[in-house]
């Protein structure tokens, strides 16, 4: 496996501190990695200790940038592109921000058998298709209580997610969403959540997300928002209401950007991927034969991502897919929501998720 920038030292029994002692005497307290008191204790679930950054300086060769010390993965619930062509920068600054000041694209695409919530979010964190037969996660529902309740059960064997290989490089990872289905993810890498928070109130959700970007090192950031595919199925996707809802989604992510922005701590360090589980159209989006249902936005801003930069010209191996939805044979793939996965941990330096197809050869570049 690949490594993050670092790893966090932990220590937790009598024996090893007595292994300790002894290194110190034989090699020298110069030749190890700084550590502090708080390394010794269990840590709370909810909390990270401070990671060490070592000397990862290398490009990932799976995104050409340098590795980061954290990423952010925001998730905006049924952002159907049109909206964001139709209200311009001007309407929606901080989207356009981000396409401007990274590597963007607004004609990726769902998984092929669903277009739904539930499925397409998971793939988005498991790098894998839906359909269980083929390999992938097997959630191919999209309701609260749906059975079999694990991920694990679904796909009837273990499937990892960039949560547990992050918590396996000793790293940390948190989830803020507004839909209680995403507790299938806590119930599915329980110890690999280290901060589970779910809440209807986007702008108490999104306070939460900012402080906890300003008072905590954690790795993965999962931020999910919901208001569009809301307005969506209430009032019609692309409807007045609709596009008010994705002006005040838009807002809200420019909130969090001010605080990566005005913060040191947070600034330089992290990089934002940004997506969308389906678009819509009318008063729904569950076809998965109409555009407007399959194509979504994806974008990448942070240190050494290309500026203004089109996904589908930074990579060979990438296809723009027009207005069709390409199967998964294509010789060249477009972009999926569910390569988020692995531009993740390609961003951290780590290897692909074990048994994930979407973006495990690293086809998709951020750099020139």
């Amino acid at each position: 496996m690949g490594s993050l920038a670092g790893v966090k030292t932990r220590l937790h029994t009598p024996a090893l501190l007595t292994v300790l002692a002894v290194g110190l005497l034989v090699i020298g307290l110069t030749s190890l990695s700084p550590w502090s008191p708080s390394d010794l204790i269990d840590e709370d679930p909810s909390s990270s200790a401070p990671t060490e950054r070592g000397a990862a300086a290398e490009r990932s060769p799976s995104t050409r940038v340098k590795p980061v010390e954290s990423v952010l993965l925001i998730s905006i619930d049924g952002l159907n592109p049109s909206a964001l062509e139709q209200l311009g920068r001007k309407k929606t600054p901080h989207l356009h921000r981000l396409m401007r000041q990274g590597a963007s694209t607004l004609n990726a695409r769902t998984a092929v058998e669903e277009t739904v919530t539930l499925p397409n979010h998971t793939s988005m964190v498991t790098g894998r298709r839906v359909d269980r037969a083929q390999g992938g996660h097997g959630i191919a529902w999209n309701k609260l209580s749906g059975k079999p309740g694990t991920v694990r059960g679904a796909a009837r064997g273990r499937i990892d997610s960039v949560f547990s290989v992050v918590d396996k490089a000793d790293g940390s990872s948190a989830m803020f969403v507004q839909k209680k289905k995403f507790r299938l993810w806590s119930r599915s890498w329980p110890k690999a959540l280290d901060l589970v928070r779910v809440d209807e109130n986007t702008k108490r959700l999104v306070r939460s997300l900012r402080k906890d970007l300003r008072e905590r090192d954690r790795e993965v950031r999962f931020l999910h928002l919901w208001s569009p595919d809301a307005a969506g199925h209430e009032h019609g996707f692309m409807s007045k209401r609709y596009l008010a809802a994705v002006r005040r989604a838009d807002t809200r992510v420019g909130e969090v950007m001010k605080t990566v922005k005005g913060h040191p701590e947070v600034k330089g360090r992290l990089t934002v991927v940004l997506t969308s589980d389906h678009g819509g159209q009318d008063m729904n989006h569950g076809d998965t034969d109409v555009l407007a249902n399959y194509r979504v936005p994806f974008m990448v801003r942070g240190p050494g991502v290309a500026r203004n930069a089109d996904l589908y010209d930074l990579s060979d191996a990438l296809a723009d897919p027009g207005r069709t939805q390409p199967s998964y044979d294509a010789e060249k793939p477009p972009v999926r929501n569910g390569d988020a996965a692995n531009v993740v941990l390609g961003l951290l330096g780590l290897d692909p998720v074990p048994g994930s197809e979407f973006n495990a050869g690293g086809e998709i570049r951020l750099a020139r």
